[in-house]
């Protein structure tokens, strides 16, 4: 435990100049001050105090005054002044290293649209995300030279074209990292990106050897050809979402991202190997080594491809040269080095995973396996122990990431991670084959497959069972510390075990029972839901009062269009529908009833797409959820993107367009299984030029404009023939919302309309043709404003 303090101080010297940059100067000083005075007390008073103390004292702080130090170092160039001071984005021309894969993006950004599918223009262009080094950016006729990560969103036409190494230039805009923001800058392509300069030849190799994998891959059916990439070289960056999401659910994600374990099954494979040749110790160190290095490069030497290796090689050598027992001081001292040679990894989720599942498997796992050695043979109990300690060590820190339980995470990784193992080996050997003889590759390509295609398997079918996510009820601020408390007795009863069993015993089974309660809860109220709330909704209509929050969903991803007037609403919905977190939220406008519970949305959303404001009325709101990790995108006619395995594309308001609150209303037209038109509160003058601006497609759904006012163009709600009609109002409303013009208007045309305001929360599933509607609670049986379902078309579940 003696490095440990210097790990932890490291670790906090690290975060607090990542949040907070200008006290790198004054925490610099004072540490190298408490240095001073800690040395000349330890000089004067040595014979009466422990060297032993002391000594891990001034490592302590002398760890933390090395990452101080670096961070002083590397400031200018990381977060150049040019770059970081001031409000707004820098524009200029970037030229930047990618430090990542590069993978699509769920949504499009802010460019203009590609050509259509099929147009003879060509393919459209594909949105994708990576992170790179900003290595310089040419600005005003200066250049201003930096080494700042960022995160660039662009748009390309071959995603596979770019690679970890490259160089590239492009027209850029550069959002600076707000006041307490621990993410890196964002950087924005204005324009095409241009190749400068190839990777270097060990990465040029690495890719040929990744790219003839991938191949081999693409030939494999799905899921297990789908999911191979990731489990051998780390890149998932294709994952289909749907598979992606069952991966989570079931906390398998691990197996998709390189990790300790990776490098430890190769490695471990290469010295057992050299063992049975009969090498000696140091032989087998140097040929782990080797494949330890290869295998790095062949991954991508990503900050968390470095980070799995340190830990890996940490371990490995550890146990090579017999010392276990120090395995957590090496881990310690790992820590320090990988913290100094990148503070920034300070604010790393995974590197804080990382870390918490290598402690736990050090001080955890032994205890853990002696306790389960008392009911079941040893090996099994082993089996069980490693999946168990990493899983209670990093369940804290995911539960603050996420607040939510994976209930079957234990058992999907007991039979999940044999194959892994089995997985990561073959498919190394096809890594080797595949450049040098493809044919051989493609079919040695199937023994990888078997495994990859268990995995997927065992994710979707616990991802399918009841209670497979549990979603206390609560703030995460009160839930997540109960979690870490369960956790720690837990962490601590198992190690006090073998030295104080009745302790042990005692803290075990607390935690036991409050872990048994809050699955029982969990459960009862996933039963409950799933029971009164069907689960194949794809868009949802909340009762929110006078305003609209409607929610869209595919393959485990959300969108909300519009927040409604409370946040307190708008949350009860949310955690109703079992939505935590948002991928995408559109603000049609910044009327009251539109916006005002938007801030419940601050830190649960990924990207908000947001209408003009020439009067800059909603400013604060978008500083608001900007600071809070959002990406705010300015919206027009002609952008577009996906959700899961829906397209949305925007049809107002016009690029450049002046005009605020109705009829600026961003309208957004959903495909896929469904087809869904979103009008905002465009007026009849403003439905009409959207009418002019170009065909309207026939839709299943259309959310009514302005809550059913009357200011409605008839013609477009003939021209799109939906079979249902959604109207958020609120009950009694002093409006006269819905009007009876509008509803005559869907009655005559054959659109079913449902209200929020008579059939509280409205749900939309199944597909063209075969619409299945639910509702919380049936309207009067004397109400006849309901228009009779057209055709058969629309049948009530609820």
């Amino acid at each position: 435990m003696r490095l440990v303090p210097a790990a932890g101080c490291a670790w906090g010297a690290g975060a607090l100049t990542a949040l907070w940059p200008a006290c790198a100067l004054p925490l610099g000083v004072a540490l190298w001050s408490i240095i001073i005075v800690l040395v000349v007390v330890a000089l004067l008073l040595r014979r009466r105090t422990s060297a032993g103390l002391w000594g891990a004292l001034v490592v302590a702080v002398a760890a933390a005054a090395l990452v101080v130090g670096v961070v002083l170092a590397t400031a200018p160039l990381r977060s150049p002044p040019a770059l970081e001071s001031g409000s707004g984005a820098r524009h200029g021309v970037a030229t930047v290293e990618i430090t990542s894969f590069v993978e699509r993006r769920s949504h499009a950004g802010s460019e203009a649209p590609g050509p259509a599918e099929g147009d003879a223009g060509g393919q459209p262009a594909v949105a994708v995300r990576f992170s790179a080094t900003l290595e310089s950016m040419e600005r005003g006729g200066s250049v201003v030279r930096a080494a700042m990560p960022v995160t660039v969103l662009a748009e390309v036409d071959d995603p596979r074209a770019h690679a970890l190494g490259q160089r590239l230039r492009f027209d850029s805009s550069l959002v600076p990292r707000s006041s307490g923001d621990t993410r890196d800058a964002l950087l924005v392509a204005d324009g095409p990106l241009e190749v400068v300069a190839a990777p270097p030849w060990w990465l040029g190799w690495a890719q040929t050897v990744r790219s003839a994998f991938r191949d081999v891959a693409d030939g494999l059916p799905a899921d297990g050809g789908d999911l191979l990439t990731g489990l051998v070289v780390g890149d998932d960056s294709e994952l289909p979402e749907d598979l992606r999401q069952a991966m989570l659910d079931t906390g398998l994600t691990h197996l998709t991202a390189v990790s300790g374990a990776n490098c430890a099954i190769v490695v471990g494979a290469g010295v057992a190997l050299a063992a049975v040749a009969g090498a000696g110790l140091r032989s087998r160190l140097v040929v782990g080594g080797l494949l330890l290095a290869t295998f790095v490069v062949l991954v991508t030497p990503q900050p968390s491809v470095l980070r799995a290796a340190v830990m890996a090689a940490v371990v490995l050598i550890s146990s090579a040269l017999g010392r276990s027992r120090q395995g957590l001081s090496a881990l310690a001292l790992a820590v320090v080095l990988l913290l100094a040679a990148d503070p920034g990894l300070a604010a790393s989720a995974g590197f804080a995973l990382s870390v918490a599942a290598t402690g736990g498997l050090l001080v955890v796992s032994a205890p853990t396996a002696s306790l389960l050695a008392r009911v079941m043979p040893r090996p099994l109990a082993t089996v069980i122990a490693v999946p168990v300690s990493a899983q209670v060590a990093c369940q804290p820190l995911l539960f603050l990431l996420d607040p939510s339980i994976a209930l079957y995470a234990v058992p999907a990784n007991l039979l999940a991670e044999p194959a892994a193992a089995f997985t990561t080996i073959t498919g190394s050997i096809v890594c080797v084959l595949a450049p040098l003889a493809p044919p051989l590759a493609a079919v040695a390509g199937w023994l990888p497959w078997l495994g990859s295609a268990w995995i997927a398997a065992v994710a979707r079918t616990f991802a399918s069972l009841p209670g497979a996510v549990i979603r206390p009820e609560g703030s995460p601020a009160v839930v997540a510390p109960l979690v870490a408390l369960c956790c720690a007795a837990a962490l601590v009863g198992a190690v006090l075990l073998t030295r104080r069993p009745r302790l042990g015993v005692v803290l075990l089974s607390g935690s036991l029972v409050m872990v048994l309660a809050a699955v029982a809860i969990g459960v009862g109220r996933t039963v409950a839901r799933s029971v009164s709330i069907p689960g194949d909704w794809v868009v949802a209509a909340c009762d929110i009062g006078q305003g609209d929050a409607l929610v869209v969903r595919s393959a485990g991803r959300f969108a909300l269009i519009d927040a409604g007037p409370d946040p307190a609403l708008l949350e009860a919905c949310l955690a109703r529908l079992g939505v935590s977190r948002l991928d995408l939220a559109v603000l049609t406008h910044y009327d009251h009833d539109h916006v005002g519970g938007a801030s419940a949305l601050a830190g649960r959303v990924d990207e908000v797409l947001v209408g003009p404001d020439p009067s800059g009325r909603g400013a604060r709101l978008r500083g608001v959820l900007g600071r809070a990790g959002a990406q705010i995108l300015p919206t027009w006619r002609g952008m577009h993107g996906t959700l899961g395995s829906l397209r949305w594309d925007v049809l107002w308001p016009p690029e450049g367009s002046r005009t605020e609150g109705n009829d600026a209303s961003v309208t957004l037209l959903v495909t896929g299984a469904l087809r869904m038109l979103f009008l905002g509160d465009l007026s009849e003058s403003a439905q009409d030029r959207l009418r002019a601006a170009g065909p309207l497609p026939v839709v299943d759904v259309v959310k009514v404009s302005h809550h059913g006012s009357a200011d409605q163009s008839e013609a477009l709600y003939r021209e799109v023939r939906a079979s249902v009609g959604l109207i958020s109002v609120g009950a009694g409303n002093d409006y006269g919302h819905p009007t009876q013009r509008l509803l005559g208007i869907l009655d005559g045309i054959g659109t079913t309309a449902f209200r929020t305001d008579l059939d509280g929360l409205i749900l939309v599933a199944g597909s063209s043709g075969r619409i299945t509607m639910w509702s919380e609670r049936a309207p009067p049986a004397a109400e006849a404003s309901r228009s009779p379902p057209p055709r058969g078309r629309v049948g009530r579940r609820g």
